[in-house]
């Protein structure tokens, strides 16, 4: 039988207590990382009880995984991998799409804005629950990329060309994202944050790359 709500959350809806939880912890994960964060603070800013980490996730460590998926779950569900594009439309549109989804997302400002900036610092400061996030969430992603790809490059699955293209695609987003302080100061005019700026990456990194897989040499045999 699962226990009671912790004294002083007990009037709460669970629900929305762990909602809370997630959306504090996921602040504080992405301002801290996750080893110098402590469940005191998250409580604080989530208006719990100390004892709610416990009840809702049982302790730190799960309630680090559950954010890392919360927070791709609705970065995604506000920005889809192909935005508005159908499925069936040209691989160059969806391309297109791929691309400005993602710079939607790590570019992404407001109440949310700490989800980007999260993910970043587990891209840099990996934990154990990095594994699991990307065979749940982000695999499917990189072959989803990856057929687009090679649809585009016209060669069979597994092409070692359509993961090496993919990989160069994403490159160019997560440049502009993690490189952003010396983007913003080379190119003050420029800044690549704004809807306009994300606009103009978002349709240069797609022309760049469909550029070069159009002149990428045929595969060795």
């Amino acid at each position: 039988m699962k226990p009671k709500p912790p004294a002083g959350t007990a009037g709460a809806n669970p629900a929305e207590t762990r909602r809370q939880l997630l959306e504090a912890a996921g602040a504080v994960f992405a301002e801290a990382g996750f080893r110098d964060a402590t469940v005191r603070e998250i409580c604080r800013r989530a208006g719990a009880n100390i004892a709610a980490v416990n009840y809702h996730f049982g302790d730190k460590e799960t309630l680090y995984a559950e954010v890392l998926r919360y927070a791709h779950s609705r970065a995604h569900e506000k920005y889809p991998p192909l935005l508005d594009v159908p499925a069936d439309a040209p691989p160059e549109k969806k391309l297109r799409a791929f691309v400005h989804s993602f710079l939607l997302r790590i570019f992404d400002k407001g109440p949310t804005a700490w989800q980007g900036k999260l993910m970043s610092r587990e891209m840099i400061e990996p934990t154990a629950a990095l594994d699991s996030l990307i065979e749940e969430r982000m695999r499917p992603m990189a072959n989803q990329l990856r057929a687009i790809v090679e649809e585009i490059l016209g060669c069979a699955p597994n092409d070692e060309r359509a993961r090496l293209c993919g990989m160069s695609v994403v490159s160019q987003c997560v440049f502009y994202h993690h490189c952003r302080q010396v983007v913003s100061r080379l190119f003050p005019k420029h800044p690549p944050e704004d809807p306009a700026s994300i606009e103009q990456l978002a349709d240069h990194i797609t022309r760049f790359s469909l550029a070069a897989m159009k002149h990428l040499p045929a595969a060795k045999h």
